[in-house]
């Protein structure tokens, strides 16, 4: 059965049916890229970097979370048309999510609104096209790119003739930077809109660099001096899940902070543990040992640190329905997340 053929809002565009349509590489003028460290194909960090930390993080640092393309067109429809050179499914994220892209405008305030999703067919392979009908006006657009999946090469379609005009920038220009696990990497939200970070940048208007890396965010060195080198407003730091027990995140918890803290002497540093917190012996030496980087560094003088209890990330009613796997979140648990962290980041952008 074809579901699509029962309920029209079920299909998916799998072809492009335009005769006036025209394609321009995403990695060029009028488009303006985030959070990518490099384009076709697009990164998240330097390979040669990458490849010299672990074999996990030189694999997804070519997963595209974070990476977001902004302009401004009065095309009556916004198309895609992605490249890429590796196709895997996960069963607790969507294909959506794992692979999709999706749409907002940015109204004048700078608020943005969900217009559609890019969806990729179920069996799309190495690319598909897709289409989105928008009001024709001049308008801002954000497209969010992938959670899970590398892209090669984007090309955005518009109708033939359409004009471009620079796009609104984010209020907050300099990214905040968030390093940690799968959870910051976006598994396992339904699509890419509703990992915790894009949350946070809708609603603070801020860019931001994703460098999670699911199961291989262990503050290796290396990863820790490239965390360093970056220029940033703010640095997240979210790897509790990946270190592997509590004696290796003693070892590196305030090794990263003292490092980083040392490049960026002024910068806001936020401390996470982990969310969907169960009390048992390991998990409450890993949560003291946080805590310990955290009270350290205070008594230090650092007066720009802040703690997020993990705890509090699902707090409320049904906060066992916050994950699809008792670990990663769903689109429930990103939201509340981000509610949880939104305070403490918003005072750290001094909003």
């Amino acid at each position: 059965m074809d579901i699509s053929k029962i309920d029209k809002n079920l299909e998916v565009i799998t072809t492009i049916d335009k005769d006036d349509i025209i394609w321009l590489d995403a990695s060029l003028s009028p488009f303006k890229l985030y959070g990518a460290a490099g384009a076709n194909p697009y990164i998240r960090m330097p390979l040669d970097i990458a490849k010299s930390i672990n074999d996990g993080v030189l694999g997804l640092s070519k997963n595209t979370a974070g990476i977001r393309l902004k302009f401004r067109t009065n095309s009556p429809y916004i198309a895609i048309h992605c490249e890429r050179n590796s196709v895997f499914k996960m069963p607790h994220i969507t294909d959506a999510g794992q692979s999709g892209f999706d749409l907002y405008s940015v109204s004048p305030n700078k608020q943005q609104h969900f217009i559609g999703m890019f969806m990729p067919p179920v069996d799309c392979g190495k690319g598909y096209d897709s289409l989105v009908a928008v009001t024709g006006n001049m308008t801002d657009y954000v497209i969010n790119f992938p959670l899970y999946s590398s892209v090669d090469k984007l090309y955005i379609g518009v109708k033939e003739g359409s004009d471009f005009e620079e796009p609104i920038k984010y209020t907050n220009e300099k990214p905040v930077v968030f390093y940690g696990s799968s959870i910051t990497q976006g598994g396992c939200a339904s699509r890419p809109g509703n990992c915790y970070q894009n949350f946070l940048s809708r609603n603070l208007d801020m860019d931001y660099i994703n460098l999670g890396f699911s199961g291989s965010g262990k503050a290796e060195d290396i990863m820790v001096d490239y965390l360093a080198s970056l220029d940033m407003a703010v640095f997240v730091s979210d790897y509790d899940y990946n270190a592997p027990n509590a004696d290796y995140l003693k070892d590196t918890h305030y090794k990263m902070y003292r490092k980083i803290r040392d490049k960026h002497p002024e910068i806001p540093y936020i401390i996470l543990s982990k969310p969907d917190y169960r009390y048992n012996e390991e998990n409450d030496k890993r949560r003291t040992v946080i805590m310990e980087t955290f009270t350290r560094a205070l008594t230090e003088g650092d007066k720009n640190v802040y703690f997020v209890d993990g705890a509090s990330l699902f707090a409320g009613d049904e906060w066992e329905a916050c994950t699809v796997d008792g670990c990663h979140p769903n689109d429930l648990g990103f939201y509340r997340f981000a509610k949880a962290l939104y305070p403490t980041l918003k005072i750290a952008l001094k909003y």
